[in-house]
This record gives C-alpha cells, sequence and structure tokens, in this order.
C-alpha cells in the first residue's frame, strides 16, 4: 500500500527542473503584478539574502510538519487515542501469530532498517552515483543524511524515554521505544537512494524508485511491531521523522542539482529574472506614453 500510494504521487509529481523553468520570465513578471499579495510574499522569499529566503521558508515547513506528526503521535500515546488505539491490539496479534518461520522471515527484513546494513548500502549507492555522475557532494548529501536522522532520531528517543511493549519481544532492540530508529532509518536512507539514482532516468523509472523506498520503509516498519518491539505509533512517528530528514537533506542540497545552497541560488537568479523584466516593462510604458502620439 506504501509503495502504491508514493508511486502515485511520484507519477503525478511534474517532472520540472528548477534551474530550467518552462514559463518565461516576462509571464512570471505579469502575473506577479496582477496579485498584489503574491508579489510581496514572493518579493520576500526571494530575497535569499535574508533569513526568509525560498530554502529556510521551505525547510523550516518541512521540519515543522516533522514535528507536528511526531508531536500528535506522542500525544496520542499519553492519552491512548486516536491511532495509539491500536498499538496494544496490533502488538498481541503479532506474539499470538508468531511462528518459527514468519520470525525468521521478518527478522530478515527488520535488518534493512539496522545501522550495519544501511550504512554499507548508503556506501555502495554513493560510490555507484558518482561512478555514474562524478559529483563528490553525492557523498555529502548522503552523509547528511543519515548523521541528520540518527542524531534527531536518538535525542527524541532520550526525551521521550518511552517503554518498549511488554509482550513477547521476537528479536534485539536497544534504547527507548519513541520514535523506531529502524522506521527512521530506513525511511530517510531509502528515499535519499532513490533520489540519486533516478537523476535524469525517465518518470518511470523515478516512480518505481519511489515505490521501492517507500516500500522497504513501511516494510521495516511493519516488522518492527510484528516482532514486539515497537508499538505502532513508534513505527508512524520514525518514518515521519526519517522522511522529514531527507527532505531538509534534498533541499538543502538543491535536489536534483547536489550542490549545497543550490535553492538560494535559484532564488536569486528568479528574483533577478523577475527584476529584469518588471524593469522591461516600466521602459517599454514610459518610451510608449512620451512617444508621438498618432491619429
Amino acid at each position: 500500500m506504501a509503495a502504491a500510494v508514493a508511486g502515485f504521487v511520484a507519477w503525478r509529481i511534474p517532472d520540472f527542473d528548477p534551474v530550467a523553468p518552462r514559463v518565461q520570465a516576462d509571464t512570471a513578471a505579469s502575473e506577479v503584478r496582477a496579485h498584489p499579495r503574491a508579489r510581496r510574499f514572493l518579493a520576500e522569499r526571494l530575497d535569499a539574502s535574508t533569513l526568509t529566503g525560498l530554502a529556510l521558508t521551505v525547510a523550516l515547513g518541512l521540519i515543522a510538519l516533522g514535528i507536528i506528526a511526531a508531536g500528535l503521535l506522542l500525544v496520542m500515546t499519553q492519552h491512548n487515542a486516536g491511532l495509539a488505539r491500536y498499538d496494544t491490539s496490533f502488538a498481541r496479534w503479532g506474539a499470538r501469530h508468531a511462528t518459527t518461520t514468519s520470525t525468521r522471515v521478518l527478522r530478515d527484513i527488520s535488518l534493512f532498517g539496522g545501522t550495519e546494513l544501511t550504512v554499507a548500502i548508503t556506501v555502495v549507492a554513493a560510490i555507484a552515483v558518482y561512478w555514474r555522475i562524478r559529483m563528490k557532494t553525492v557523498f555529502a548529501f548522503l552523509l547528511t543524511v543519515q548523521l541528520t536522522q540518527i542524531v534527531v532520531m536518538n535525542v527524541t528517543k532520550w526525551v521521550v524515554d518511552r517503554p518498549r511493549p511488554n509482550f513477547e519481544r521476537l528479536t534485539g532492540f536497544s534504547g527507548s521505544s519513541f520514535p523506531s530508529g529502524h522506521a527512521t532509518a530506513a525511511a530517510a536512507t531509502y528515499a535519499a537512494i532513490a533520489l540519486l539514482i533516478g537523476r535524469g532516468r525517465p518518470r518511470l523509472q523515478k516512480t518505481l524508485l519511489a515505490a521501492t523506498a517507500a516500500g522497504i520503509a513501511a516494510a521495516v516498519a511493519s516488522t518492527r511491531v510484528l516482532l514486539g518491539v515497537h508499538w505502532f505509533t513508534d513505527v508512524l512517528a520514525g518514518l515521519a521523522v526519517g522522511w522529514a530528514c531527507f527532505a531538509v537533506a534534498s533541499i538543502a542540497f538543491g535536489g536534483r542539482l547536489l550542490a549545497f545552497g543550490a535553492p538560494v541560488r535559484v532564488a536569486e537568479a528568479a528574483a533577478a529574472e523577475v527584476d529584469a523584466s518588471a524593469r522591461a516593462q516600466s521602459r517599454s510604458s514610459a518610451a510608449a506614453g512620451t512617444g508621438p502620439s498618432t491619429m
């Protein structure tokens, strides 16, 4: 289900290039002039020299969404409301229906969110992508994703300090329960790798990569619940935190551009284009007003 949803979203998102917009500058300028409120908003966000630059605005928005999602889930766990009502039933279902074969399979799938395997896959993917595109920032991008999700996840665990489920625990674990470290690592790691591998490829391949990344993350999250080492809300929070960390790192590195701070330079270029078009339009209007009249 997660793979299907992610694939649909990836297919529907326009395959745009932020440094090669299809809309002409004069068209953008005329639309901005026709909407005063939008003009003021864009003027603030396209001013990359201030703290309200476009990249910072989007990054803070994504961070806020991740915090809100994790916060709502935490409140649900404290009051046993909302999705937290399913925590106990899912944990009991996993313990009651566990078999030797199912436990072995779930443990194997769970490894895809473990530290050893995610680091190994990240290194292999970084080398493979660098070999193809020859951009050293590939390593910096993946390192940023990994460090960000590790720090945010461990700090949250330490602050919340939620006890693990007290049913049958079918695999190893460490630390507190909220959020799930495996779910966080899987969400951030495979989304980042999918983004790198998909650079410059056809939309169908990008869609399949996004679906695969989301499917792996959801599968890893599910195993942690069924193996009895995490509550349902733990893994949901882990997915939210992992994808938020990936999104912020992607914006910081310019997404497809993979150059740290690239969104700021794109914003500067866009602002310059709008200003140039506005000045040209002003000069044209002035020239038309002062020119000789015709009968």
